[in-house]
C-alpha cells in the first residue's frame, strides 16, 4: 500500500512516496514552484513514481498541503501545513515540542504538546521581511547565492542592525549601509539575525525545548545558529529539512486511509 505527500510549496513542490504499512519512504522528488501550479506537480509526481517503478494505480491515498494545495487535482484531500509539518517532524524528532517552519512566503512557529499535536502556533504571512524571500533578494543584492549567504555572514567582523520591520525598507536600508561602507560580510549577518529576531518574537517567551527548525531557510547555513541565538535555546535542523511537509502529508495520508478502511471494514 503506497500513500503519497505532495507539498506544493510557494518556492518548490515537493512530492514524498511511502509504503503505508512501514512508513518506510519509497521516493521523493521537488521541483522550483511556478504558475501552473497543478502541471508541475502532476509532472513531479510522475517523475517520481517512474522513478520508483511504480504507477498512479499503486497509490491508495495522496494529500497535498503547502501555499497551493487546493489546486493539486490529483490529491484525494488537503490538509494545512501547520499540521503537516508538525507530523512530518514529529516522526523524525519524536522528542520534539516547539517547531520554527520558515519557508519562501511566510514563516511559522508551531508549539506541540506531549503527544505531538499542535496546540497553539504563530504565523507572519503579512512581510517578507521574516522569510526566504527577502533572504533570497538580499543574496541578489550582494551578489552571491543564497546558499552562500550563510558562508558570508561567519566571515562578518561587526554585523550590521538591520532596523527595518518591512522587506521594503530593509532593502533600501541594505542599499544605504554598502553606500556607506558597511561591509557585504556585516549586512549578510546583520540580515539573518534580523529574520531570527521576526520568529523569536512570534515566539515570545513562550519556548519549549527541544526546537526543531524546519522548511526551506533551515538549508542556510548560519540560520540555525541565528535562531538559537534569538531564541535563547538550542535549535536542531531537522533531517532533510525542505520535504517535512510533504513527508508529513504522506504520513497523514496513511492514516486516512487506514480510518477509511476500518470504517468499511
Amino acid at each position: 500500500m503506497l500513500c503519497a505527500g505532495i507539498d506544493a510549496g510557494s518556492r518548490a513542490i515537493k512530492v514524498v512516496l511511502m509504503d503505508g504499512e512501514t512508513f518506510e519512504v519509497v521516493a521523493s522528488g521537488i521541483m522550483d514552484q511556478g504558475v501552473e501550479h497543478d502541471a508541475l506537480a502532476l509532472r513531479l509526481f510522475d517523475e517520481v513514481l517512474k522513478g520508483s517503478g511504480c504507477s498512479r494505480d499503486d497509490v491508495s491515498r495522496i494529500v497535498a498541503t503547502g501555499y497551493a494545495r487546493h489546486g493539486i487535482t490529483i490529491a484525494d484531500t488537503t490538509i494545512t501545513e501547520i499540521t503537516c509539518h508538525a507530523c512530518g517532524v514529529r516522526h523524525l524528532v519524536p522528542e520534539a515540542m516547539t517547531i520554527v517552519e520558515m519557508g519562501g512566503q511566510d514563516s511559522k512557529l508551531l508549539r506541540l504538546n506531549s503527544e505531538g499535536a499542535v496546540y497553539d502556533f504563530a504565523m507572519n504571512d503579512r512581510c517578507a521581511a521574516g522569510t526566504g524571500r527577502f533572504l533570497e533578494l538580499v543574496a541578489e543584492r550582494l551578489g552571491v547565492e543564497l546558499l552562500a549567504l550563510g558562508q558570508m555572514a561567519d566571515r562578518s567582523i561587526k554585523p550590521a542592525a538591520i532596523s527595518s520591520m518591512c522587506a521594503v525598507f530593509a532593502e533600501t536600508e541594505i542599499i544605504g549601509l554598502l553606500a556607506s561602507g558597511v561591509t557585504r560580510e556585516d549586512i549578510a549577518a546583520g540580515v539573518q539575525a534580523s529574520v531570527a529576531a521576526r520568529v523569536a518574537s512570534m515566539a515570545g517567551r513562550n519556548v519549549t525545548p527541544p526546537v526543531i527548525f524546519t522548511g526551506g531557510v533551515a538549508m542556510i547555513p548560519g540560520m540555525d545558529r541565528a535562531l538559537q541565538s534569538a531564541l535563547r535555546h538550542p535549535v536542531s535542523v531537522a533531517p532533510d529539512p525542505q520535504m517535512t511537509g510533504a513527508l508529513g502529508a504522506a504520513i497523514l495520508a496513511s492514516g486516512q486511509l487506514g480510518n477509511i478502511r476500518q470504517d468499511t471494514g
